[in-house]
This record gives structure tokens, sequence and C-alpha cells, in this order.
């Protein structure tokens, strides 16, 4: 029918719209995130409006209905493929090309889903913030499925229909693909995290530059570094806490905390082992040439080795890392390889100090 077709395209073009141009944040006032996940559900409701309903027209609204949700779960599937861009107003705004249009909405004939080939377009990076914004709107879109059955039923009690079953079961299939993208989702903005903070911590490498013929002083607190590395989990706590539940930001602090923590150990555990070796190297020279300790490996004047310094340093921020992990609310034991990292720069922190006493 004439007003079908009309219809259709008002309502795919739209959704197209916002799933092929400029990934727009929803506007205000949606209980959605982004532009693409609020058309999807505004589709959604459309069809079943008393605008737009029409008892005879009942079968292509539900087939356009189950058209849309896949859609969106393709138009999900789609962005998993392209690379996170660097945090910026620029990356968030850049056009989002996706693969092909699936020809089950673009085109009203379509009887499918559908997932052709993809096309070959120039690859767009996506944004960490929106990966975390299409996982907060998978699961509002999935807590408002019953709400939208609710509204069909009436409709097909209209024309006789009582197999509410399968219309449930229907849906039930749309929720299951929307949720099954949320654990790939998940794992790109863990990996993300992971990366932006251990983009700080291996800046641990650098401690010994600091303290090797510097004569700088002890050091009595942490290094600047482990703050800038924990700042991408302050953003996600404070700046997604009213768009996600706290089960999931905690599970990516969790994993994200875990994969950034084993690095830096294996980073501070090569620069205590480098330590000790050049400390090893340097005194069996002094040995060898009986000469008065006047290198850096031993205390000058009584005070505290650069060595020891070090591992001093590496202690406290180590520490602090521990102290700032308990603040965000997680427990130091959740977080994988953090108890060696403890036990290794504790070692340290006991050597320095029995060698000052």
């Amino acid at each position: 029918p004439v007003y079908f077709q009309i219809r259709f395209r008002e309502i795919a073009g739209s959704l197209e719209a916002a799933l092929t141009g400029v990934l727009a944040d929803a506007p205000a006032g949606s209980p959605f995130c982004l532009l693409a996940s609020h058309r999807t559900w505004s589709g959604l409701q459309r069809c079943w409006s008393a605008e737009m309903f029409l008892p005879g027209l009942t079968h292509r609204l539900w087939r356009l209905t189950l058209q849309l949700l896949a859609r969106y779960s393709g138009f999900v599937r789609e962005l998993l493929l392209r690379p996170i861009s660097n945090e910026s107003a620029k990356d968030i705004k850049k056009p989002l090309v996706t693969g092909s249009k699936d020809p089950s909405v673009t085109q009203g004939n379509g009887e499918d889903q559908g997932s052709g080939p993809s096309e070959t377009k120039p690859t767009v990076s996506v944004s960490s913030t929106q990966l975390v914004y299409v996982v907060a709107d998978l699961d509002k879109l999935q807590e408002q499925l019953p709400e939208l059955l609710e509204t069909i039923k009436p409709k097909l009690e209209m024309i006789g229909f009582k197999n509410f079953s399968s219309i449930s079961a229907a849906l039930e299939d749309s929720q299951t693909s929307l949720s099954a993208c949320v654990p790939a989702l998940s794992k790109r903005i863990i990996q993300d995290l992971s990366e932006s903070c251990f983009s700080y911590l291996k800046s641990a490498l650098e401690v010994p530059r600091l303290y090797r013929r510097t004569n700088k002083e002890v050091p009595t607190a942490a290094s600047s570094y482990v703050d800038s590395a924990l700042k991408p989990f302050h953003q996600l706590q404070s700046g997604h806490k009213d768009k996600l539940k706290q089960a999931i930001i905690r599970q990516w602090l969790e994993g994200a905390l875990s994969e950034s923590t084993h690095k830096y150990y294996e980073t501070v555990s090569d620069v205590l082992s480098s330590v000790r070796k050049m400390e090893e190297s340097l005194k069996r020279l002094k040995q060898a040439r009986k000469s008065t300790p006047t290198n850096p490996i031993g205390p000058s004047g009584g005070g505290m080795s650069d060595d020891d310094k070090i591992r001093l340093q590496l202690a406290l921020d180590v520490e602090y890392l521990g102290e700032q992990i308990q603040k965000m609310g997680l427990a130091t034991k959740d977080i994988k390889s953090f108890s060696a990292l403890t036990e290794l720069v504790a070692a340290a922190k006991d050597q320095a100090t029995a060698e000052q006493s």
C-alpha cells in the first residue's frame, strides 16, 4: 500500500540517516545517549502509535518492528569493527561510515533482516565514550522492549490475533541479538581503558633516571604518573554513573585495572632487576679498584643510595595506587597481579630501609 510505503520510508530513512551520518547525541530529554538509539526506539513506538497504526497493516508493521531492531543490532556490530580513536571533541564528532545498508530496512520489499557483504569504505574511528554510550543504550532498549510488547498486544487483539507467545519469542530473539553485542563492546572498552592507564604507568621506567647521579632528596610521595594513569577510571565513574549500571562500571574498572596492573608489575619488576644488576656490577667494580665509596651505589655521607631511592619511590607509587583503587570502591584483591606487585615493592622497600638502619 502507498500509505505504508510512505510511512516506511519516513521511519527507515530517519533511522538510516542516524546510523550512517555523524554519530550524534540523542536530543535533550531522551532516555538514550545516541541519536541512532533514540530513533530506533521512536521508530518502534511510531509503528504502533494511533497516528500510524491501521489494522490492515498489522503484519507489515510487525515485520518492520523486527527489521528496525535487526538494523540497530547490525549497526552495533559494525561499530565493533571500528578502531578506537583518542578521546577528543573532534574524534567524537567524526562521521561514522558504516558498511552496507541493511536491505530489509532501506528497501520496502525485503523479507530478510539480511547482512550483505560490507562495501569497501574508509575506516572511521569511534571513540571509547561512544562505545560506552552504545552499551548504555543497549541496556535501556532491552529494558523497554517489554513496554513495546504491551503496546502491541491490544493492536493484535483488534484483528483477533491471540498467539502472543510467538510475538514474545520473536522480541526475545531480538533482545538476545542486542545483548550478545555487549561482551565484545565491554572487551573493547576494557582494552582502551587499560591502554590509556598503562601509557602512564610505564613511566615507572623513568624513575631510575630521576635519581641516578642527581642528588635528589629521598622520596616521600608517589610520582605524579599514578594520578594521571587513574584519570580514565575517575572519568568513567563520574561521567557515566547516571547512564550505566554500577555492575558494568565495576566490571570494566576491575578488568582494565587487572590488565594494566599486570603490565605494570612486569615493568616494575624489570626496573628493580635492572637496579639490582647495576648495583652489583658497580660493587664488583669498586672492590676490584679498592676505591673509596664515592659512586652512587652506596650511601653518600650517610644518606640513602640512589638505588634505594629508586626502590623506595616505586614502593610509594604502588602503595598510592592501591589506596586510590580502594577509594574507587574496589578491592585490590580483585585486581589481578596487584598482590604480586605489592609483594615485589615491599621487598624492595624493606631492602632500602634496612640499608639505612
